[in-house]
């Protein structure tokens, strides 16, 4: 089932970038927004629950791409399914975490 591998090395792609954002938030002890914060994605979530939240991603990202199939960086298929991952996360991210954070996206004065 080739496709499924690809799907899943899309939402690996996703969920390893969905970590950084969080983790790196988390460390540099700086709140971020999280699903658990109130209203979800929108308040800003502890620096111990955004480091959590970002080592969850992580370990769902690793056994999305290293233990589903045969993943290999010299197979453009997976590397683009994966990197298609990371770019759609981002962008959604951008746009909705700019809101915000100030972003180029933001929709408020």
């Amino acid at each position: 089932m080739e496709w499924l591998h690809l799907v899943s090395y899309f939402f690996g792609g996703a969920f390893l970038a969905n970590a950084v954002p969080h983790f790196v938030s988390g460390v540099m002890g700086k709140p971020f927004q999280s699903p658990f914060a109130k209203p979800p994605g929108q308040g800003l979530s502890s620096t111990t629950v955004n480091v959590l939240w970002g080592f969850f991603n992580i370990v769902v990202g690793y056994v999305l791409i290293c233990r589903v199939g045969d993943f290999g960086l010299k197979i453009t298929g997976d590397v683009f399914a994966f990197g298609l991952g990371i770019l759609a996360i981002g962008l959604f991210s951008a746009r909705h975490f700019g809101r915000f954070n100030g972003g180029q996206e933001s929709e408020h004065p």
